[in-house]
């Protein structure tokens, strides 16, 4: 069956029952090909949440100067890594794990970018304010939308990880010596190692449950919309008050 694309009016329809109001500060995450086929693409994606944010809105993505995903070999899996990435230079025109429509949103002349490592490229009002990292748009109760992504990748969410956590909780993350020097940190970013429950999940379940998280579909693409500060919070408060319980990790004798 032939697919009709996803139309600038289609997003803006579907932005509009996800609650998406014209003046919002809003963090987003995004996948083009969870919507299927896009008219035009991501400029389509993106232009269409710029006529939705108008007039005094903003928009912030993720910059970070990384690869998009490189494949495990047999002994990477072996060794326990379970995801790598390269480093970027931040100039590199190359395409990033952000996706194609951040990498497009990034290099439009009207936005403004960072230039730390966990950048972040914002347009609209106080862009500026907004291109390193997402503690401006919490203090200031702004949204997260998430087309086609799940809450793994909503970046304001490593706001709470200043809430420290006990040794025997991260050292189901420490890297071993001998990883590290295969993957020198100048050029690679890895994932090693994991706790038994996924902490960022039993988050988003909990806020779910409490009806902070407004669903929608727009083309393919399941969409979520919420306060990131009201999620981050649900974070922050459960690793202060019970981080082996949220990382499912047997408390010490």
């Amino acid at each position: 069956m032939h697919q009709s694309p996803v139309t600038h009016h289609d997003i803006i329809g579907g932005l509009q029952q996800l609650g998406v109001t014209r003046g919002a500060m809003v963090e987003v995450h995004s996948s083009l090909s969870a919507f299927g086929w896009v008219e035009d693409g991501a400029p389509t994606v993106i232009n269409a949440l710029i006529d939705m944010l108008h007039p005094d809105g903003t928009m912030i993505m993720s910059a970070y100067p990384v690869s998009p995903a490189v494949p495990l070999t047999d002994e990477d899996r072996d060794r326990g890594i379970i995801w790598k990435v390269r480093n970027l230079a931040l100039d590199s025109s190359e395409r990033t794990g952000m996706g194609v429509i951040a990498d497009t949103f990034r290099q439009r002349p009207d936005v403004a970018c960072g230039y730390a490592f966990f950048r972040t490229c914002a347009w609209g009002r106080d862009a500026e304010w907004h291109c390193n990292g997402y503690h401006g748009l919490l203090a200031v109760d702004g949204w997260c939308l998430l087309l086609g992504v799940g809450i793994d990748r909503c970046s304001s969410m490593h706001a709470a990880e200043d809430i420290p956590l006990p040794a025997d909780i991260t050292a189901y993350w420490d890297i071993p010596g001998q990883i590290q020097r295969a993957y020198d940190s100048n050029h690679w970013n890895i994932g090693y190692g994991g706790t038994p429950e996924d902490a960022w999940q039993k988050v988003w379940d909990l806020a779910d449950y409490q009806g902070l998280i407004r669903h929608g579909q727009i083309g393919q693409a399941q969409c979520h919309y919420f306060k990131a500060r009201s999620v981050v919070a649900i974070y922050k408060r459960w690793r202060q008050t019970d981080p082996y319980g949220l990382y499912g990790v047997p408390r010490p004798d």
